[in-house]
């Protein structure tokens, strides 16, 4: 999204910069939190897609790197507002650990294309929701020892609905902000 001039280097600063703004995005989408038994429903995974798009492969996980760095340094950052190691030993574990591979795929996705069409954003996301829902289960069923049909029960069904709500408002969000910053060219 921090458009480069040909020939230009993406420079530490810049990284550094656009690392700590999408941390502090997702502090903020943390906040914004619906209570459910075991895992509260954010806006979180929107913000990890989106950044996974915007940033691509590498920068998007590795922003994903220092906002769980950051909340288990003891950063109030996670839904809650919480910070520590609990979130990270927890129930929310698994879609915490998902983001950064969600922010991989959806990067890595993005970076070869699908982010220039409205129908292949929303799919790159879907893929996206996928890893972090497949990450959140596979801890709640065999981490925590919920069992596979309480996982699904808890972990799943309530947030099928709101990821393709997600994937839709991202897929729409993330080329109207590209072509916002074309024009500002």
């Amino acid at each position: 999204m921090w458009p480069t001039r040909p020939g230009e280097t993406v420079g530490a600063v810049r990284a550094v910069v656009l690392v700590g703004l999408g941390t502090a995005l997702m502090a903020l989408s943390a906040k914004v939190s619906l209570p459910l038994p075991y895992v509260p429903m954010t806006l979180q995974t929107l913000v990890v897609l989106m950044i996974g798009a915007a940033y691509g492969w590498r920068l998007g996980s590795a922003t994903m790197i220092a906002y769980l760095a950051e909340g288990a340094l003891g950063a109030p950052v996670f839904a809650g507002p919480v910070g520590g190691i609990a979130p990270l030993i927890g129930p929310t574990a698994g879609y915490l650990f998902g983001f950064i591979a969600a922010a991989f795929v959806t990067g890595w996705l993005a970076e070869r294309g699908w982010d220039r069409s409205v129908a292949l954003l929303f799919a790159a996301m879907a893929v996206g929701h996928i890893v972090i829902l497949a990450a959140g289960f596979g801890w709640l069923a065999f981490g925590l020892g919920l069992g596979v049909a309480k996982a699904w029960q808890v972990g799943i069904v309530p947030f099928v609905a709101a990821s393709l709500v997600k994937n839709a408002l991202g897929a729409t969000l993330m080329p109207a902000a590209r072509r916002l910053i074309e024009r500002r060219r």
